[in-house]
């Protein structure tokens, strides 16, 4: 039993427990109360969601906004407003 937490669990009071005790307590009787460890898989549990539910949001707006973009280039190009094409140049001189 090299630990404090030791010695409470095996029933053992430590000396600067003692001192605190009034005198004429009957030892047989005392309960010593231990907090419990802190747990860490709470804050990183929600950590995790937390990044999950951003990169989840962000991959939704990237599509709505992939698709909306899609839809008002099908519109206007329907209409005639927008039109898109690829003018190539050719590489060979025409001239000689």
């Amino acid at each position: 039993m090299q630990l404090p937490e030791d010695q409470i669990r095996a029933g053992h009071i430590p000396a600067d427990f003692y001192r605190q005790i009034p005198p004429g307590t009957d030892l047989r009787r005392v309960v010593i109360v231990q907090e419990a460890p802190r747990s860490y898989r709470g804050p990183i549990v929600l950590a995790l969601v937390v990044t999950a539910g951003s990169v989840v949001v962000l991959l939704v707006i990237a599509f709505v906004v992939q698709v909306v973009a899609g839809a008002a280039v099908a519109v206007l190009s329907a209409t005639g407003g927008l039109s898109y094409a690829i003018n190539r140049t050719s590489k060979t001189r025409k001239g000689k």
